[in-house]
């Protein structure tokens, strides 16, 4: 296992000095996180990219489309504004989702990650069937363009993630959906433990975030995010239970805040996540 970073994607990037940056903190891969689509059709985005991991060897694990629209990180608005749940926004998020794979091919990448949203549990609501419609296309112009289609965690229970991947696969066969496992997402919503989700996850899972938080503690708003190590994700097992089912992917740190800070909580999970996965 590697550790990275997140690195967005915005109009004024400089993908050459955020490389140089990422391996002054000794890390060599990366995942590139969008939500402007402009840039995924950007043609000088996509030649900058490709120009920058040629000349500093960066490896770049996945890449991380977002959608446009109205987006509420709660348990109440954010039933009726994330991912492809909503169907006022469904049709045109599914397209930018496609357009994200095109740019994906372009820059080389083959996992293509995204939040669904609030997935209804109970299968037979219709919305479940909707959004699992929603979802075979996207994973469609994903394999089209030789592409894994990753759910990222946290909005939707372990099990009702893998009905979905299953359900998706009857009709499309296996090897086309897998799971971006963002562990501290999975205690904000308050939805499973991390370690113990591996248990329903298992193969499917091709990437994961080292991120950290603690469990709400109303039935509004998301748990709060905190430094890696500070929260209730219990890395030593977490990464044990990695081993236990192989996975030998990258560890990807996000930390949602900016300026000197976050610098100081990256370079503190690099250290932290290095000395557990040598140890």
């Amino acid at each position: 296992m590697r550790v990275g970073v997140l690195i967005e994607l915005f109009k004024d990037t400089d993908i050459d000095k955020s490389f140089e940056k990422l391996l002054s903190m000794g890390m060599e891969s990366c995942q590139l996180v969008c939500w402007d689509r402009e840039i995924l059709n950007d043609e000088h985005m996509a030649g900058a990219v490709n120009e920058a991991v040629r000349k500093h060897g960066v490896h770049i694990s996945a890449f991380w489309c977002g959608w446009e629209g109205r987006k509420v990180w709660d348990f109440y608005e954010g039933q009726i504004t994330l991912g492809l749940v909503p169907a006022d926004y469904r049709a045109e998020r599914v397209k930018m989702l496609m357009e994200g794979s095109d740019f994906a091919r372009k820059i080389h990448v083959t996992d293509f990650v995204t939040h669904v949203g609030y997935m209804p549990e109970n299968p037979y609501d219709p919305r479940y069937q909707e959004v699992l419609s929603a979802c075979k296309a996207v994973v469609e112009r994903c394999r089209e363009n030789g592409q894994v289609f990753l759910f990222e965690t946290g909005q939707e229970t372990p099990v009702t993630l893998r009905r979905a991947i299953q359900d998706i696969e009857k009709d499309m066969g296996e090897g086309h959906v897998g799971i971006n496992l963002d562990p501290a997402n999975l205690i904000m919503y308050g939805k499973a433990n991390p370690v113990d989700s591996l248990e329903v996850f298992g193969e499917y899972v091709r990437g994961i975030h080292g991120k950290d938080g603690m469990y709400p503690t109303d039935g509004h708003a998301l748990g709060i995010e905190v430094p890696l190590g500070q929260g209730k994700v219990n890395y030593p097992a977490f990464i044990e239970k990695l081993r236990s089912i192989g996975y030998e992917g990258d560890i990807t740190i996000e930390r949602e805040i900016s300026g000197e800070e976050q610098i100081r909580d990256i370079l503190m999970a690099k250290e932290l996540l290095s000395r557990l996965i040598g140890a």
